[in-house]
């Protein structure tokens, strides 16, 4: 049994703000875990056909949650895996006690700031088109923290390189781990 088998044993699902790298972190921790690696962006938009941008134009924000809740209750179901979950999906009182019951979540934080700086790079988020990211992001704070803060395990991340971020994550996740096998 190598280091990382406590670590595959269970979905890891990572939560937190657009911009905090999920996917980008996820995709690497599913790597170095040797676990497939699901976002549940790219999920949503193959379950609807259609990108994420033309469903909150088409349908709205509400449609795009309940079809993010189904994507990810479905997700759950599957073999262990490294779960890069939407900003707001863990908001959805139903998909959090999902996660809960069947996946270790990780809730990745980082100075507002640094993330206004990422996300305004682009502009294909639905949620600030047209608006100022950090005026965007500080009012997501205050509404999404206390139910990010309901994560098994939190990761405050910095401003640092990806790979910094997965081992802090994995250390986060076998210090957890090993505190629930007592």
């Amino acid at each position: 049994m190598d280091r990382f088998d406590p670590l595959r044993r269970r979905t890891i699902a990572l939560v937190g703000l657009m911009g905090v790298g999920k996917s980008s972190v996820g995709r690497r921790l599913a790597n170095a875990l040797d676990l497939p690696f699901r976002d549940t962006d790219a999920e949503v938009e193959a379950a609807a056909g259609r990108s994420i941008s033309d469903i909150f134009a088409e349908l709205g924000e509400a449609a795009f949650r309940e079809g993010e809740r189904r994507v990810i209750a479905r997700l759950l179901e599957q073999p262990p895996m490294v779960l890069a979950t939407g900003g707001g999906a863990f908001m959805n009182p139903d998909t959090r006690a999902l996660i809960k019951s069947k996946a270790v979540s990780v809730w990745l934080k980082a100075d507002l700031d640094v993330l206004a700086r990422r996300v305004g790079r682009k502009d294909t988020r639905p949620l600030l088109a047209g608006k100022d990211p950090l005026d965007v992001l500080k009012a997501q704070a205050e509404v999404r923290y206390p139910a990010y803060a309901e994560a098994d395990v939190t990761v405050e991340t910095g401003d640092t390189a990806h790979h910094i971020t997965v081992d802090q994550v994995i250390r986060a996740l076998s210090a957890y781990l090993e505190t629930q096998a007592r």
